[in-house]
């Protein structure tokens, strides 16, 4: 476990302080006890997060590719070699309600369980944890191969958001222990874009997949979520090998636990200097305090959070449902589309969604006081999108335009929101309000994703009507729930203005006690996290 500064292990290796090797020099504050902090050139600390980048994003790309594929790959299941009958639905005899109980089923259990995950995660090893999500989302993911009636296929969507719980929000927890919360934007972002790769790339080979159809006895479904299965298993326990645990001040080497000899030792993310600058700019992540269920109730009950979960119930509703009934709203609009050709038109709208990220995410990130208006400016494209699928009913290109406007706009909605909560809760409840916060934003957010699976399009008799207005009700109801989006990220920016967010008077610290707010800790991020970046520092204005 890591033995924090002043509490107990909180990890799966303990910390033991090898040497003082902190220097006083002339311009170091002292600052919350904790001794002096040295001031770094930006460019030092930048070269520091860049090499945090290298070491974390690539993992949590892969993972979240792999993971995400599994999840979501029953959406294009449903019409994979259906002109022989091949495809799920046909294969299993499911009806519509099987189809949408099934899915709405992941996400029933995932809000169950997206909060204990990362309570667990928080009071355990971050890496451990993480490796074990995977590792069980590939396995869940391989036994798919073997569905063969619907109460199967429903068993398993409700064991698969079980494993899968805590996973997205403990990414962003995970996040905050490297990085400040006003930094997490980009990266959420930059690992966020396998979600949409990932949904390009399922309908792209599942071409090929189609074409292994009758291989070994298999119909092509049946090859797809057997493959993705066993790279995810594979990738789980290469995890522990890659992904590092929670920092250690310098001078502290790390000592496993009883539990946590079996397992291979952590990679350390920094070393050196690095590692000594990086302890200096984000001391709060060194120095936090073991939570208990009191700091738990009190971020319960922090009204910061409600808005939070109305702006991610919204944009996380519709980005599901257009993962899993974008297939079908194509094939509505020519229903001479083949299962190929299906596939094939599926893939844009996710490019668009990665090229919205990669666009949108650094600049808000500049800009973080400003978050709100990045995240609603996304969802009025959105809602444009839908309106165009609509009624666009005289070209059925428009209408698939309005798709990939959909896909622009729901790109940088997920992260800014997840980014949002790590800055308010980090400031305000430390450690816990991140793990609690991300988790229940995640959590129960999702329950728009229960809407929009369960209620709209298949699941919809009412919508189930074939001609131009299929659908039309289904869309609707996601402009309706993008609606509430906007409007809590706008009463979330007037209390803000009203209340402020300054650090909870009630944290309890190590000893039981009430903590004073004045003791936070004011480390080199946090110093510079008061003033927006903006476009500073940019190739085009710096100095030769």
């Amino acid at each position: 476990m890591a033995q924090t500064a002043d509490g107990p292990p909180v990890g799966d290796e303990k910390g033991t302080l090898a040497a003082d090797v902190f220097d006083d020099g002339d311009n170091a504050n002292q600052v919350g006890g904790q001794g002096p902090v040295q001031e770094y050139e930006i460019e030092r600390v930048e070269k520091v997060y860049k090499k945090l980048d290298l070491r974390i994003i690539p993992a949590f790309w892969i993972l979240y590719f792999l993971c995400s594929a599994i999840r979501s790959n029953i959406g294009i299941a449903q019409t994979m070699n259906r002109d022989v009958k091949h495809d799920l639905i046909s294969v299993l005899g499911l009806t519509p309600n099987d189809t949408s109980t099934a899915l709405t089923l992941f996400y029933v259990s995932y809000v169950l369980f997206d909060l204990p995950s990362n309570l667990v995660m928080s009071r355990l090893s971050p890496r451990v944890w993480m490796a074990r999500i995977v590792f069980a989302v590939g396995v869940i993911g391989t036994c798919f191969t073997a569905v063969n009636a619907a109460w199967s296929l429903k068993l398993l969507r409700f064991l698969l958001g079980v494993v899968t719980a805590g996973m997205w929000p403990g990414m962003s927890y995970y996040l905050t222990l490297f990085y400040p919360p006003s930094r997490t934007g980009k990266r959420i972002g930059m690992y966020f874009t396998a979600s949409q790769v990932s949904a390009a790339v399922v309908g792209l080979v599942s071409a090929g997949f189609q074409q292994m159809d009758g291989l070994g006895g298999l119909v092509g479904f049946r090859w797809m979520f057997l493959i993705y299965g066993l790279l995810g298993a594979i990738l789980g326990v290469g995890l522990l090998w890659w992904l590092p645990d929670r920092p250690l001040a310098p001078g502290e080497m790390r000592t496993k636990s009883r539990w946590a000899k079996w397992l291979p030792a952590s990679p350390e993310a920094l070393t050196g200097e690095d590692a000594v600058i990086h302890y200096h700019d984000l001391r709060r992540v060194y120095h936090a305090r073991p939570w208990n269920f009191r700091d738990l109730g009190h971020v319960l009950l922090d009204w910061r959070l409600w808005p939070l979960v109305l702006m991610y119930f919204g944009v996380v509703g519709v980005g599901i449902g257009t993962q899993l009934y974008g297939n079908v709203i194509i094939a509505s609009i020519n229903d001479k589309f083949t299962g190929v050709q299906i596939s094939l038109l599926f893939a844009p709208i996710w490019m668009m969604d990665f090229c919205a990220i990669l666009l949108v995410t650094p600049i808000s990130d500049r800009f973080h006081q400003h978050r709100a208006l990045f995240f609603s400016a996304a969802v009025c494209i959105q809602v444009a999108g839908l309106l165009t699928v609509t009624f666009a009913l005289s070209n059925p290109w428009a209408r698939y335009g309005g798709l990939l406007l959909i896909g622009f706009g729901l790109g940088p909605t997920v992260p800014i929101c997840m980014t949002w909560t790590n800055e308010i809760f980090q400031k305000r409840h430390r450690e816990v309000g991140v793990a609690a916060a991300a988790a229940l934003v995640s959590g129960l957010g999702n329950l728009g994703s229960i809407t929009t699976t369960y209620a709209l399009y298949t699941g919809w008799p009412a919508d189930s009507v074939k001609g131009p207005h299929q659908y039309r009700r289904s869309n609707f109801t996601m402009i309706g729930i993008l609606c509430i989006s906007i409007a809590s990220s706008i009463i979330m920016t007037v209390l803000l203005k009203i209340f402020g967010n300054e650090p909870s008077k009630k944290i309890a610290s190590s000893n039981g006690s009430v903590a004073d707010s004045t003791d936070e800790f004011q480390d080199g991020a946090a110093r510079r996290e008061v003033h927006q970046r903006g476009f500073g520092r940019m190739w085009w204005n710096k100095q030769s």
